[in-house]
């Protein structure tokens, strides 16, 4: 079976529960900042397209996480359609994600709960860079206005995850947000690593 698109759902009443409990139980608190000031870098491997497999260096910075208040705020935005969301998240930065050799765009959303078998889960979500030729000539991709990740840090500081490189978000149900793949597959990340910053103990 030839897989068209590729969906993801962030739950935003899931992401919501897990803030309210990880800022409310002093026991947790510490994972409210975890990962916080700390440096991500690993290997990109894109599939598909014209030029096949590719890959290259990526790097997270984060800065700070998206707070409670914010994610709501986005989510009442994005209940008038994803430029409603890009118009939200456009005056905010969380850190700054670097594909390649580019100097970096700033991550504007950047969240984190705690997920299977000890692993934390880490949300990116940045606007992308949409190319003159994109805009001139009215193609398909220029409504793919964002960028996507998710990274699954184990314990022990290693990990891996996926990102989309050119994604559109819409709202399902009120709370769920839907990421569709302008490509195929998303592309890997790979080897990640973190340095600096909170760790859990």
């Amino acid at each position: 079976m030839r897989i068209q698109r590729i969906l993801m759902k962030l739950s935003v009443a899931v992401l919501l529960a897990v803030a309210v409990a990880t800022f409310s139980e002093s026991s947790a608190s510490a994972q409210a900042d975890i990962y916080e000031g700390s440096t991500i870098t690993g290997t990109i491997v894109s599939f598909g397209g014209r030029l096949g497999s590719r890959s290259g260096n990526f790097r997270l910075i984060i800065r700070n996480y998206t707070s409670r208040a914010e994610v709501e705020r986005l989510n009442n935005a994005l209940r008038s359609g994803q430029d409603g969301l890009l118009s939200a998240i456009s005056g905010m930065s969380a850190g700054q994600i670097q594909i390649g050799s580019g100097v970096g765009v700033p991550a504007n959303v950047i969240f984190a709960e705690p997920w299977e078998n000890g692993e934390t889960k880490i949300t990116v979500i940045y606007q992308r860079y949409v190319g003159f030729s994109e805009l001139r000539y009215g193609t398909r991709s220029a409504d793919y206005k964002f960028g996507y990740g998710e990274i699954f840090i184990r314990r022990n500081g290693n990990g891996q995850g996926t990102l989309i490189a050119a994604a559109k978000i819409r709202l399902r149900d009120g709370n769920t947000w839907e990421v569709e793949d302008f490509g195929i597959y998303p592309a890997r990340l790979m080897g990640l690593r973190v340095r600096g910053g909170r760790v859990p103990r």
